[in-house]
């Protein structure tokens, strides 16, 4: 496993209990880096981070759709920790698959409340530390989704596509100071989000990945990790893809 040179940095790993949260903060961790994991339910968390718990990885209860939470776990992570260097925003639901025609109302908000809402909330809290500092890396956690759009998953692939469209704008905002903000846009990862559709969903995702398989939460960490570094010096804005050859652009 290569490492990247973290040390003495303090990130924080939105929806970081679990699936690709948890492989990005194991491998911070690694890399040297102090880790705040946000997640609604930190009792959750799994058996590699648990076993990890100390004064290099601690865990808040945060609901990410909430302003105020987010507000409040960032001074919380400031006042322990000192500052945010690094923020990955990986907290997402993929809400019910469904026609557009039948996409139930308030799944459609929840799904854009959490995804798109929670991302910019997050951004906001951090940017406020970063910028007076003028060091900051920030990688929002995307999806092919956002670019291509998945049937039955309008919701899901229009908060996406959003998450795409903030990243570039915050970082052309941010691009004079050394604060870079990118997103990946990942094929679909074997974790529990796929719990929340359809198994035939699931094998009409893996059918779409040229590579036959869907991409690991390892190979989504290592992406991660560079886009947070002090190597990462210039690109910002940008829109990285993982997708196993199933992206057209």
């Amino acid at each position: 496993m290569n490492v990247y040179d973290l040390e003495g940095r303090t990130a924080v790993v939105t929806g970081g209990c679990n699936g690709i949260g948890a492989a990005v903060a194991d491998r911070m961790l690694a890399s040297g880096a102090r880790v705040m994991v946000w997640d609604l339910d930190p009792s959750d968390i799994e058996a590699r981070l648990k076993d990890k718990l100390g004064e290099r990885l601690q865990v808040l209860a945060v609901d990410v759709s909430d302003p105020d939470a987010v507000d409040a776990a960032a001074a919380e992570t400031a006042s322990r920790m000192g500052t945010i260097d690094i923020l990955i925003n990986s907290a997402g639901i993929a809400g019910p698959t469904h026609a557009l025609a039948d996409y139930p109302t308030e799944a459609w908000k929840k799904v854009q409340e959490v995804n798109v809402d929670g991302t910019f909330y997050c951004c906001r809290a951090a940017v406020r530390l970063m910028q007076p500092r003028g060091y900051g890396r920030i990688v929002n956690i995307a999806s092919i989704a956002g670019k291509e759009g998945n049937p039955n998953a309008s919701a899901y692939s229009a908060s996406k596509a959003a998450v795409i469209a903030m990243t570039k704008s915050l970082g052309k905002e941010l691009a004079g100071a050394d604060i870079a903000v990118n997103c990946i846009t990942p094929a679909t990862a074997q974790t529990r989000i796929l719990e929340q559709v359809s198994e035939e969903f699931i094998d009409y995702m893996r059918s779409k990945i040229p590579r036959g398989r869907f991409v690991t939460v390892e190979e989504i960490a290592s992406m991660v990790c560079w886009l947070a570094s002090s190597e990462n010096s210039f690109t910002t804005g940008a829109v990285f893809d993982l997708s196993g050859g199933r992206a057209t652009y």
